[in-house]
């Protein structure tokens, strides 16, 4: 019986608790939109206290309480996940309330919800350039704060899955077997991003994508393509001459110089 008592008060709470929140949505009394919004959002329940923000925002525009319903409606988005709302209000709130004790904090969101929107490196990266550039001017504009070196980490790691987007993208055409696409691919990703982790395998590709392209072309430009083989062979030799790959390395240009009649000086237990 006692149960059914304290089911029947809680039930009765909810409903008066809802139909107070439904009359405050129609109410015409903003400032006590607002005081309640800050309750609602000091208690956690931000879908409420978003709500109420997204109704007042217009009205307060321009008062002393304008940038605290903004920052707060962005902050309510963003305690819901909804990254890409709570990133668009924190962007427009730097960009309106630039005196306000909340712009370091909103200028900082605003590029860690570019970070938070950031998808695998497979995906599109735009978000995560966002990202980059919104971090890279946080450190310029607030050097001495005290999360400049948490957005250097940020702008690391999405640097990171920006070279590993390139490599994924440019392996693809080698995976392809479109030999010709796949060295200009793989090239320009070493151009972009020199100091890649893939850069053994990136070089290594190109030398095996030259000597398969020279390999399966047409006799007239059989000559032309197996030098461009030797020539990257030389250059993979010259940085990697321990790598893994070398052995494998040796056979393609040891068929490339037998090709164009090049004295062969590699060890046969190096190319075996």
């Amino acid at each position: 019986m006692g149960n059914k008592i304290w089911i029947y008060i809680i039930g009765l709470l909810l409903v008066t608790a809802c139909s107070g929140y439904e009359k405050l949505l129609k109410s015409n009394d903003y400032m006590l939109k607002y005081n309640e919004a800050k309750r609602y959002y000091a208690e956690k329940d931000y879908y409420r206290a978003q709500t109420l923000f997204d109704q007042i925002a217009q009205v307060f525009r321009g008062t002393q309480q304008a940038d605290s319903v903004y920052y707060l409606q962005a902050m309510c988005y963003y305690h819901q996940n909804d990254f890409i709302m709570a990133g668009h209000y924190f962007s427009v709130f730097s960009r309106t309330y630039g005196g306000s004790p909340f712009i370091e904090e909103a200028d900082f969101m605003t590029a860690y919800c570019y970070y938070l929107n950031s998808p695998r490196p497979s995906l599109d990266q735009e978000n995560s350039i966002l990202a980059i550039q919104s971090f890279q001017l946080f450190i310029i504009k607030y050097p001495d704060s005290d999360r400049t070196v948490e957005a250097r980490n940020y702008i690391t790691e999405l640097q990171d899955k920006l070279v590993e987007k390139s490599f994924i993208s440019a392996k693809l055409y080698y995976d392809l077997e479109d030999y010709k696409a796949s060295i200009v691919a793989l090239n320009n990703s070493l151009l972009e991003y020199p100091e890649s982790r893939h850069r053994e395998q990136i070089m290594f590709m190109i030398l095996k994508s030259a000597f398969m392209l020279a390999d399966k072309s047409v006799p007239d430009k059989k000559k032309e393509r197996f030098q461009a083989t030797i020539d990257e062979y030389f250059s993979f030799k010259a940085e990697f001459p321990e790598s893994k790959l070398i052995k494998e390395a040796n056979r393609y240009y040891k068929a490339a110089a037998k090709f164009l009649g090049d004295d062969i000086d590699i060890k046969d237990e190096e190319t075996n």
